[in-house]
């Protein structure tokens, strides 16, 4: 049986793209209005963009580095600016865009007027599916992409033989498509050149009455029931896509509704069923309606745990379907875009945006859906070595705030506040160590050693004096933010950004640390020599500071804002993602972390839906439940769409992933060394269960609670690391035998071994 929680519903279909359903298998996504007659469903596919690479570094920039540096220090930002816009803006601003596959197009007769209108996404089997009654028939449309076929597939069905029947065909937006005709009696072709050139088939059979192709549309008349497929293929992956396509389509529509959606489900199963999260129902019977008011109700200040529940379960539905081992990471808008030129070009912003996509992989037990993260910096490796050869004479590689589908590497934009910012590829290569700390593999550890050694190689060169005995980036911004100074005059570019600072000493940390871990045989020469550098350097960094306010500063200055209540935290990366600022070991940091967030929030921050999920990890990682109830009901409120998608506005996915992390890290936190249980619940979650859940240290942990407190729990080892729970008075057992534990009245320590699960019982 479905629980609430799994099951999107709606009793009237979808009146724009904001109330459409997402379905997806990585690659292939669409977007579902749900309407019986006139079925409009937008396409995607991951690869189809504007175009090829582009070379975008500017020569201008090496010669002009010294000189805006001096500016800056010199306290000049404006003459400094006129630089950055000469010599180190991209020699074209813009890198490619994300596209549209098309439109699906179902025109099913008999359904003009109808009644008993339901529509679903069932997110424990990804399946969509739209029901009515009409001429006293009960209809049924099915939608789901599938990973193991590669399709998308529709499945029309009815309780009375002989009554489906439909036309469907797909148009390209702009109507800029090559070809667009059947293939044969079963199968259209849809091809188009511009941008990166596809093709998708559409194919179809049915049961009873004919299937035939007319045209550039698939028909069926007087049918029990059908099967529509539908597979795309581009030349960014194949050079005979448009027989891949054909070849596809043809071999799914063949397999059969039952098989197609036998494999598909039990396919997505594998993933989704490996973590849940239960919590007490507090709607007052509010979980039984439609998920439109129920957000209604939220908006009127009502609580919802189930919803919250669903907001934690439709995350990581959004993350299977949208990334997939072999197919690309999530972009802006995850691989569900409707515009030619979307919002910022629907590119990869990673300045926290992209980022924030992968920050619940790990926790919610989805680690395969992080790699395409992983394939795609090694796309952009080698264009950051050109970038950082040509534009800073640097070793290393580099990456500035955006990257697209090439791995375009060189500065984005013409706006001050984010281009020229140099820390895109080691932001992104904290992940790296990242996956490894919750998974153990330290085969992909020594596989990707070399990239994450590149990018600090990059600084090594690159970060220069101070003038305070410190090593800072230079030029540089703090993401998307506008300083004033003493002057009054407002500036952008700046030298040693709090941000910048973090990342480095994380990445930093991160290089050292796999360094002590590998073995020296997958590592160079002078490997040695090299980290000895970075320990060095680490320890010449700026560390967290505090300002007048009481607040971790921003900038290397303490200046004022231009916007205080901006988007961006940026200053607050040591706290979430990174550890280097905790409430349990840096109290005077935190205190002063807290302080920035409620300055943030009273001027008016948290506005956009992935600014106020970044906030609720935050609370989180500061042990403030009520805050983080509070952050998730206005995230809710505020910044999610009735279909459940996050709205910045527009729509953005990265809300999605960042407000699913902000409740695992409510739920468990597993930094600095040791795991914590509840660290930041909301007093109305005060019974609920896990499953599945993942630590660092590669232990996967199942727990209840009631009243706030664990009840019971187990700990799975999967690498067989020493686990240290935070807490006192539990004792262990594994297999029935008493396990030695040590206890300082703070954390339990215990020893394991690989794949073993251990029993935690508390006092």
């Amino acid at each position: 049986m479905n629980r609430l929680s799994d099951i999107l519903w709606y009793d009237s279909p979808a009146s724009n793209w904001d109330e459409a359903l997402p379905v997806g298998n990585g690659r292939i996504g669409g977007m579902i209005f749900g309407k019986p007659t006139d079925e409009l469903i937008q396409l995607n596919e991951d690869s189809i963009w504007s175009g090829g690479f582009r070379k975008r570094n500017n020569p201008k920039a090496y010669p002009n580095l010294e000189k805006i540096r001096q500016l800056i220090r010199d306290g000049k930002p404006v003459e400094a600016e006129k630089v950055c816009e000469d010599a180190f803006y991209g020699r074209n601003e813009n890198q490619r865009h994300y596209h549209p596959m098309g439109d699906l197009h179902i025109w099913q007769g008999g359904a003009e007027e109808y009644t008993n209108y339901k529509r679903t996404l069932d997110i424990s089997k990804a399946v969509c599916e739209i029901t009515w009654t009409s001429g006293g028939v009960n209809f049924s449309r099915k939608i789901f992409v599938s990973a193991p076929d590669n399709v998308m597939t529709i499945i029309f069905t009815a309780d009375k033989k002989g009554s489906i029947g439909f036309c469907a065909y797909i148009d390209g937006k702009d109507d800029d498509y090559d070809k667009n005709e059947a293939y044969d009696d079963s199968t259209v072709i849809f091809t188009m050149s511009d941008g990166i050139p596809y093709s998708t088939a559409l194919s179809c059979s049915s049961v009873g009455g004919k299937a035939y192709t007319d045209s550039n549309r698939l028909q069926v008349e007087g049918a029990d029931s059908a099967i529509v497929v539908i597979a795309c293929q581009t030349a960014f992956r194949s050079g005979g896509h448009e027989m891949l396509a054909i070849s596809q389509a043809k071999t799914a529509i063949r397999k059969g509704a039952e098989s197609l959606t036998a494999w598909h489900i039990a396919d997505y199963k594998k993933l989704y069923n490996r973590c849940s999260l239960e919590l007490s129902d507090n709607s007052g019977g509010n979980a039984e309606l439609p998920v439109n008011k129920r957000l209604e109700k939220v908006r009127e200040g009502g609580r919802d745990n189930k919803l919250i529940e669903m907001y934690f379960n439709f995350s990581r539905y959004l993350m299977i379907s949208g990334s997939r081992e072999g197919t690309l990471p999530m972009n802006l808008q995850g691989i569900w875009n409707k515009d030619m030129w979307p919002a910022w070009g629907c590119k990869y912003t990673i300045n926290i945006n992209t980022e924030m996509n992968y920050w619940g992989a790990e926790i919610q037990n989805l680690s395969e859906c992080h790699t395409p993260l992983f394939d795609h910096i090694e796309r952009m490796r080698e264009n950051g070595r050109v970038t950082a050869r040509e534009m800073y004479r640097c070793g290393g590689t580099v990456c500035h705030h955006n990257t697209d589908i090439w791995g375009d590497t060189a500065p984005q934009d013409r706006w001050l506040p984010a281009t020229l910012w140099p820390m895109g590829m080691a932001w992104l290569c904290t992940h790296i160590y990242e996956h490894f700390l919750f998974t153990g593999d330290k085969l992909f550890l020594a596989e990707k050693y070399d990239t994450m050694r590149e990018a600090v190689e990059f600084f090594l060169d690159f970060l220069t004096p101070d003038g305070k005995g410190r090593m800072v980036t230079s030029p540089s911004v703090s993401p998307e933010n506008t300083y004033i100074t003493k002057d009054g005059e407002k500036g952008t570019l700046c030298q040693g950004p709090s941000m910048d600072s973090q990342i480095l000493y994380t990445l930093f940390t991160a290089v050292i640390e796999s360094s002590e871990i590998l073995d020296p045989a997958v590592k160079s020469a002078d490997d040695e020599e090299f980290i000895e550098k970075v320990k060095e350097l680490r320890e010449k960094l700026p560390k967290p500071e505090i300002g007048k306010y009481g607040q971790i500063m921003e900038w290397a200055e303490d200046y004022d804002e231009a916007e205080p209540g901006h988007r961006h935290i940026s200053q607050l990366f040591a706290l979430y993602p990174s550890d280097m600022i905790t409430k349990r070991h840096t109290t005077e940091l935190a205190a002063a972390a807290e302080a920035t967030i409620e300055r943030r929030l009273e001027h008016g921050g948290g506005h956009t839906g992935w600014s106020r999920a970044w906030i609720i990890n935050m609370w989180a990682r500061l042990h403030d439940g009520e805050q983080v109830g509070e952050n998730i009901r206005s995230l809710l409120s505020h910044s999610t769409n009735i279909n459940m998608l996050d709205m910045h506005p527009p729509f953005q996915i990265d809300g999605n992933f960042g407000g699913g992390a902000g409740i695992s890290e409510a739920i468990m936190q597993s930094h600095s060394g040791e795991i914590h249980v509840l660290p930041a619940i909301p007093k109305d979650w005060e019974r609920g269960s896990v499953q599945g859940m993942v630590a660092r240290g590669g232990f996967e942990l199942d727990f209840k609670w009631s009243d706030g407190k664990v009840t019971e729990m187990t700990v799975y080892s999967k690498c067989g690391n020493l686990c240290r729970l935070v807490g006192s008075g539990m004792t262990v057992s594994c297999e029935g035998q008493s396990i030695s534990v040590s206890d300082d009245g703070d954390t339990v320590c215990f020893a394991t071994s690989p794949d073993k699960l251990y029993n935690v019982k508390f006092k």
